[in-house]
């Protein structure tokens, strides 16, 4: 097979990007370091359709966010992708923070995301008996999903516009070609080694963005494409079905580290508490929950639903966010480019893909394709 564009990595982001690009183009090849898609980041989450909500106004998130959560709830339902449209209420637990939920509510506004709506603390409780809050901002458009299904769908798509993935493949190097292609040598797992051209390179590939960048010849340290690795834990909440029936958050850390220590619930209406942000200087894919993190999210997780015991959490499970801020690191928008300007053009790096990557995979499926139609 001649291939016409390469898309490194099978999480949720590029199985969308490949199942978009092989609708009207042959060729299309992706690739994945796991057995299978969807193995790290896109099935270590809150598995929440995110509103377009905290990002700054302009930012790829804000754009990509806001479309994203439209098309994936259209996807879901053509597709019968399992999802729930709950909402979502962030709540303030001190006076103090009433006046952050108006700031959050102006900056959603700018975003698009425009349905939002102020609640008092009688209509929180009324919403949500088992919440305690000073006031509260309802997110009616935040929803769940099946991130799994979802995935399984983008791939049966894949398969479907006659696209091929090859698992238990990593990619050591991409060197740039006389004819303006690229020469993708990739490993595998016995040691043996192989190679292949192809027209376009799309890198999405989470937690090895930056190395797989790195390998075309990119400078990511002056770039600012380095990534860090923040560490989230869940713990589930041992509590009755029907405890809550919408996802309750929070005001937001400072610099958006994380939201903080929410509570989400699955489709099965299992509640569970998290993540929280623990950096990883070293990098290390650390997978372990933290159990000694139990008591730390009872205490965030107490100030709105004051009921609960220390005894209900039990350790779920835990993720790790590629992001391109260090502590104390102001917010970092996506990196979304294409590399004609290094001298690189047909490759496309995506960096710092987390969230709301699962909620906008869709619209930067969409993003992708139309800067490489631009460029045909």
């Amino acid at each position: 097979m001649e291939i016409t564009a390469t898309v490194i990595g099978a999480g949720v982001v590029g199985l969308a990007i490949a199942a978009e690009l092989s609708e009207n183009r042959k060729g299309v090849l992706i690739l994945e370091r796991n057995s299978s898609f969807g193995q790290e980041t896109s099935s270590r989450n809150s598995e929440v359709i995110h509103a377009g909500i905290y990002y700054a106004k302009g930012s790829l998130k804000a754009q990509l966010c806001v479309e994203g959560n439209r098309m994936l709830y259209r996807l879901c339902e053509s597709g019968r992708i399992p999802h729930r449209r709950c909402g979502k209420l962030i709540v303030a637990t001190a006076p103090e923070e009433e006046a952050v939920l108006l700031d959050i509510r102006e900056r959603a506004r700018e975003n698009g995301a425009d349905d939002l709506k102020m609640v008092s603390a009688r209509e929180v409780k009324a919403l949500e008996p088992n919440v305690k809050a000073c006031a509260g901002l309802l997110s009616p458009s935040t929803g769940i999903i099946d991130s799994h299904r979802l995935m399984r769908r983008f791939a049966a798509r894949v398969q479907r516009n006659g696209a091929q993935m090859v698992t238990h493949t990593t990619v050591s190097r991409v060197e740039k070609c006389h004819d303006g292609r690229y020469r993708v040598h990739v490993a595998y797992p016995d040691g043996e080694q192989d190679s292949f051209v192809s027209r376009w390179v799309v890198n999405c590939a989470g937690l090895e963005a930056d190395r797989v960048a790195g390998s075309m010849g990119i400078d990511i340290d002056a770039c600012g494409y380095r990534l860090h690795y923040w560490k989230g834990d869940y713990f589930s909440l041992d509590v009755p079905a029907g405890y809550l029936q919408r996802l309750v958050y929070p005001v937001p850390q400072a610099n958006h580290v994380g939201l903080g220590v929410h509570a989400t619930i699955d489709l099965g209406n299992r509640v569970k508490l998290g993540p929280d942000a623990t950096y990883l200087p070293e990098r290390n894919l650390d997978y372990a929950v933290d159990t000694a993190a139990r008591q730390a999210f009872y205490q965030a997780a107490r100030r709105y639903l004051p009921d609960i015991t220390v005894d209900q959490l039990n350790p779920e499970m835990a993720g790790i966010r590629p992001k391109l801020q260090r502590p104390g690191d102001a917010v970092r928008d996506f990196i979304i480019a294409e590399e004609s300007s290094k001298g690189l053009a047909g490759i496309i790096n995506l960096i710092g893909i987390e969230s709301p990557g699962l909620t906008a995979s869709p619209a930067i499926a969409r993003y992708v394709a139309d800067l490489i139609a631009a460029r045909e």
